[in-house]
């Protein structure tokens, strides 16, 4: 099963565009991010810690600046998990119809 702190991280909007923006550009920092986004640095690098914890994300120094990366893995395996989940009903409800029918 997926890890569910993933799943918890990602019921954020802002955590949410935080990935969106990292799988688009390959790598950002709070401050850049807090730039476009209407809250302070330290709530954004909040949000990113939450990532990191889920494992979604990676974080390298970078001299003052701490540079956050996307990690796919654990995304991955919450897709996988969710189309297991998908699959199964499918199959539920088609055995309803039959039913049904």
């Amino acid at each position: 099963m997926a890890d569910t702190s993933v799943f918890a991280a990602l019921a954020d909007p802002t955590r949410r565009q935080l990935v969106d923006w990292l799988a688009e550009e390959g790598s950002g920092t709070a401050t850049g991010f807090a730039n476009r986004l209407p809250m302070t640095r330290q709530a954004v690098a909040r949000h990113l810690q939450e990532l990191e914890l889920a494992e979604i994300v990676a974080s390298e120094k970078s001299g003052r600046e701490t540079r956050f990366t996307l990690q796919s893995q654990a995304l991955v395996d919450a897709s996988l998990w969710l189309d297991r989940r998908a699959d199964a009903w499918d199959r539920t409800l088609a055995r309803l119809k039959v039913h049904l029918e």
